[in-house]
């Protein structure tokens, strides 16, 4: 009487193998998009006080700011997070510049705009390009 072997063959353990390497390759952009996703989303996320503090200023003022000073806000540089690198009023358009470094792309930007409407007063802030791919930006910022 003949045992009968058990267990798997060099083929089968070779296509296994091969099949786990495909679905790594797909699965690693796909990784790293999210986190760079996510990068941008904490400087949207920084950039909020901001707008707070800009929309503050002018409807006090009725004009823009010329920096973070001005708008009650810390230097630029002290604005930071994991991605970004700094968060700047711009100088008396209302503009907030918010830049990233390497963990997105080293010096890239999302530019905030706000504009006045024109019934009511209300402030509304759009993302008006920067350097950030879109395909990194939040739907409501493309």
């Amino acid at each position: 009487m003949t045992q009968k072997q058990q267990g798997f063959t060099l083929i089968e353990l070779m296509i296994v193998v091969a099949i786990i390497g495909i679905l790594a390759a797909v699965a690693l952009p796909a990784y790293q998009d999210y986190t760079k996703r996510a990068h941008v989303s904490e400087g949207i996320t920084l950039a909020a006080s901001a707008k707070a503090a800009v929309t503050e200023y002018y409807v006090s003022q009725a004009a823009w700011p010329t920096g973070n000073s001005q708008a009650g806000l810390p230097d630029a540089a002290a604005i930071t997070g994991n991605a970004v690198k700094s968060v700047t009023v711009g100088n008396g358009n209302g503009n907030i510049t918010v830049v990233y470094n390497d963990k997105v792309t080293t010096d890239a930007t999302v530019i905030f705009a706000p504009a006045i409407a024109s019934t009511g007063g209300s402030i509304t802030w759009t993302c008006t390009g920067g350097t950030v791919d879109d395909k990194f930006k939040p739907a409501n910022c493309r």
